[in-house]
């Protein structure tokens, strides 16, 4: 083929993503002069990428499928703003070789990968054959064409369990499932079919050995059309929850020099089995001795930052070069390794809640500033609405430092500096893992997060002494604030009065606790707080950034505050902390959601129903499935008793809230 046609300076780039990797795309185009064009859904109109590309073009509904899937209105939109090329991101349409051969007979770069190097490597069963005849080391598995149920039962009791069920076609977690018993086998694969054919378009499976304990490691690689072809070292991903991983660190601490040097050479050999273009990462499993080849994902991946900091290469950049039909800047011995980077995901999601997602508008967006080793790669800001129809991820914290363990310190600082509000969001989990010892004494497999998910997500302790006069001085800070606005108000010097001393009292709920009640005096003389039986003098000062400091006995601390209505959340040197302001006028009312309905957590699609009408229900039993933010969420019964009444059907679209079923409890009934 006319390598021209595959290959090629251009100045238009259109981005096929959303989120954080549109914005990461979009960014490193321009750096290079490019102009750019962004895609969007109904749902993103007023997305933060569409805000940051020279132009932007409507696709169509909210669903991916009617939107950023639609391989016609994205060549539509291309040809539209008179883009020359398409860079396809991670997810959507990125390692779709219908989308790259749409690309090339619309006169479009495909930034990435041929249609031929995505079918030979981006079929997990595909590239296991294939890496097996390059003599790759693979886990012991079925990767067959036949799909039929006895089939894959037949080669799980071969392999022998637990076995590990997986979308051929899949990634991110989706489609996976760990099966321990015969028993378990033909409910996984049904609920993995399902999911991967949501996901991916593609239900077929393949089937592998579960190692036991195992490592994630993988290897960023890149090639160009000039016969060149790159390791940029690898990437340790172990630190996963429901397969899907949430801290990435680079290189592998788990390695040492051999064995990084052997995995290197083993990702060079397979992308090298297909003469591979553009940027890539070969996966592989360790189980403390071996290291197996998993599959190759033919694309740029969430956690790549990682390797641009210890290499000082941008990634993106290599893309759109290489798309250009230039030769990699680089040889290999010139990669050099330089210091430890690790990432951490910052999901809208609900981690005491099986990390159920969280939707709705962003009211607070606040990260710290970027520089010296910390890096910021969002898709979200103030303002901005999480949907239902999306990946959860908003954005990425990462650190830079010469150790492991300053690069680790590094990010808990930028997690503890990050505050988003309006949604749920899993920042305090990313704290609380990133200190856990057994991940900075590199303790860990991938089943870890399962293991030690209660202490990961233990509540916030008691509000403390601190916790209290700091929610005052939130208030007051917010009251002072609000003063100044107004020309001639005498509060615009805290505590006026005409004269004497006064007092206003304070009462704040943590949770369902009883009240703590905290009295300021303020008026003639220094304020004081009394609080627990004794009187706290206290000031308040402006600091640069969010929040204020706050002087209690001497001691300035600094603080972070979000005030919205009667809801406080605070940042203390204790953590994270929200506290219900309650009213002094009273009037409150509070809505206690019952917890026996059966109703949709969120924005959904039923696709599976799983018991009766009139079935005899145990707590716990799974009554239906949802689908929600391409992952499914099984609803399941409160309590023991009769499944009354089914109130959906598969393949309804329903709203949070919405009641799915009613469960009769066993002594009514």
């Amino acid at each position: 083929m006319d390598r021209s046609k595959l290959y090629r300076r251009f100045r238009t780039l259109l981005i096929a993503n959303r989120g954080e990797i549109a914005c990461r795309v979009i960014r490193s185009a321009r750096a290079l002069g490019l102009r750019t064009v962004a895609v969007y859904s109904e749902a993103d109109r007023d997305a933060m990428h569409v805000a940051l590309a020279d132009e932007a073009v409507l696709l169509g509904p909210a669903r991916a499928r009617d939107s950023y899937l639609n391989i016609e209105r994205v060549i539509a939109a291309a040809k539209q703003t008179g883009a020359e090329a398409a860079h396809p991101g991670y997810g959507f349409l990125s390692e779709n070789a219908e989308f790259a051969e749409a690309c090339l007979a619309a006169g479009l770069v495909f930034v990435g990968p041929t249609a031929e190097m995505m079918t030979a490597m981006g079929s997990k069963s595909g590239s296991k054959a294939l890496m097996e005849r390059a003599g790759v080391p693979l886990v012991p598995g079925y990767h067959g064409e036949a799909q039929d149920e006895a089939t894959l039962a037949e080669a799980a009791n071969r392999i022998g369990f637990p076995v590990l069920v997986k979308a051929s076609a899949g990634g991110g977690g989706r489609g996976m499932r760990v099966v321990n018993s015969a028993g378990e086998l033909s409910a996984a694969i049904t609920s993995a079919k399902r999911e991967a054919k949501a996901a991916f378009g593609d239900d077929r499976m393949l089937i592998e050995k579960y190692v036991q304990n195992p490592r994630h490691i993988e290897v960023q690689i890149i090639g160009d059309s000039h016969g060149h072809l790159l390791s940029l070292w690898e990437r340790e991903c172990t630190l996963q929850r429901r397969h899907q991983k949430v801290i990435e660190e680079a290189p592998s601490p788990t390695l040492n020099a051999t064995q990084r040097d052997t995995v290197c050479e083993a990702a060079r050999k397979a992308a090298g089995a297909v003469n591979y273009v553009g940027a890539g990462t070969i996966e592989f499993v360790s189980d403390g001795k071996d290291v197996f080849f998993i599959e190759m994902n033919t694309r740029l991946q969430v956690e790549h930052p990682v390797t641009e900091l210890i290499t000082g290469v941008d990634l993106v950049e290599w893309q759109l070069r290489v798309a250009f039909g230039e030769a990699l800047p680089l040889k290999q011995d010139e990669i050099r390794l330089n210091g430890h980077a690790i990432e951490a995901r910052v999901y809208a999601e609900n981690p005491q809640k099986n990390f159920m997602p969280s939707v709705g508008r962003i009211k607070t967006w606040r990260t710290p500033p970027e520089g010296d080793g910390l890096r910021i790669d969002a898709g979200y800001r103030s303002g901005d609405a999480v949907s239902p129809y999306y990946d959860a991820m908003l954005a990425k914290v990462i650190a830079w430092a010469p150790t492991r363990e300053g690069a680790i310190e590094k990010l808990n600082r930028g997690l503890e500096g990050t505050d988003v509000r309006g949604i749920v969001t899993n920042i305090p989990f990313l704290s609380a893992l990133v200190t856990h010892q057994n991940v900075r004494d590199n303790a860990i497999d991938t089943g870890f997060i399962e293991r030690e998910l209660k202490n990961l997500t233990a509540e916030t302790g008691a509000a403390r002494e601190l916790e209290l006069c700091a929610a005052v001085a939130a208030i007051v800070n917010a009251e002072r604030a609000a003063a100044r606005s107004e020309a001639n108000s005498p509060w615009q010097t805290f505590g006026w009065q005409p004269v004497g001393r006064r007092q206003r009292v304070f009462s704040f709920r943590q949770g369902h606790e009883a009240p703590h009640t905290i009295t300021l005096h303020y008026g003639r003389g220094p304020l004081t707080l009394s609080v627990g039986g004794r009187d706290i003098p206290f000031a308040i000062s402006s600091a640069d950034g969010a929040g204020f400091d706050l002087t209690l006995d001497g001691v300035k601390t600094r603080v972070a505050s979000v005030i919205e209505g009667h809801e406080l959340y605070l940042r203390t040197r204790n953590g994270r902390f929200d506290l219900h302001w309650v009213d002094p006028f009273g009037g409150e009312s509070e809505e206690q959601v019952g917890e026996d309905k059966i109703v949709a957590p969120l924005p959904g699609t039923v696709v599976a129903l799983l018991a009766e009408e009139g079935a005899t229900l145990e707590k716990g039993a799974a009554i239906l499935t949802l689908e929600v933010m391409k992952m499914e969420q099984t609803l399941r019964a409160p309590y023991a008793g009769v499944l009354k009444k089914l109130k959906c059907k598969v393949g309804d679209i329903v709203g949070e809230g919405v009641e799915l079923a009613e469960v009769e409890p066993v002594a009514a009934s």
